[in-house]
């Protein structure tokens, strides 16, 4: 059974009067422990895909299922629990907390899920070790580069032990050198913590590294023809 489960999903957007369809009829089922690269124009509905997956949006039409678990079903407040616990994200820019530390940063899905601090913060501390960041427990973001910015993006999202990694253009304000490593910690990350992985992104050599790519072209995912 596919751990996430979409199908007929539309989603469209006001544009000037009318409207623009931006999903339509989607389908896209992931099987358990699949890292699942989507691919496909700037603009053509990646983020908006992945919103819709994590429940940050809510489709016009279609259902989202994830373990077992109908997501379009819930209220708003069993969503915002429900992301919590089961979703990790990463995006493009990291949207870290600029007043908090690297530490705090990763702890904060664990304290927004009321977990005490003496589990909360030694398991932010073990994933910013895991991802290489053990020296910089105590910088803000300010003091951190990019690809150290995104690598405590990547262990506040694997904090509460989600079923699944969404990614959106993890890589997109990296260079090839930083994107090449982070590339990496995603692929070992994934293997180790046994996540299921969806990772919107236009980089190829990171496509290929997954174990589908599908492309999203006229509001439908289709397997891409080559990576």
């Amino acid at each position: 059974m596919p751990l996430v489960d979409a199908r007929g999903i539309v989603k469209s957007y006001p544009v000037g009067g009318t409207s623009l369809t931006v999903l339509r009829d989607l389908d896209l089922q992931v099987e358990p422990g699949e890292m699942v690269a989507i691919v496909g124009a700037s603009g053509v509905g990646k983020s908006t895909l992945l919103h819709v997956l994590g429940g940050l949006d809510r489709a016009d039409r279609g259902t989202v299922s994830i373990a077992e678990t109908m997501v379009t079903a819930l209220a708003d407040s069993e969503l915002v629990a429900f992301r919590n616990r089961r979703i990790g994200f990463v995006f493009q820019f990291h949207h870290l907390l600029p007043e908090f530390s690297a530490v705090e940063n990763a702890e904060m899905p664990m304290r927004i899920a009321r977990l005490p601090a003496a589990e909360a913060r030694p398991r932010a501390e073990a994933l910013l070790r895991r991802v290489g960041l053990g020296e910089r427990l105590t910088h803000r973001p300010g003091a951190l580069s990019g690809g150290e910015q995104q690598r405590v993006a990547v262990a506040r999202a694997l904090a509460m032990r989600p079923s699944v990694l969404l990614a959106d253009e993890p890589t997109g304000d990296l260079d090839e050198q930083t994107a090449d490593a982070l590339h990496a910690l995603l692929r070992e990350m994934h293997r180790e913590d046994g996540l299921t992985s969806i990772i919107a992104t236009h980089n190829l050599r990171l496509a290929a590294g997954c174990d589908r790519v599908l492309r999203l072209e006229g509001g439908r995912l289709v397997p891409a023809t080559s990576h």
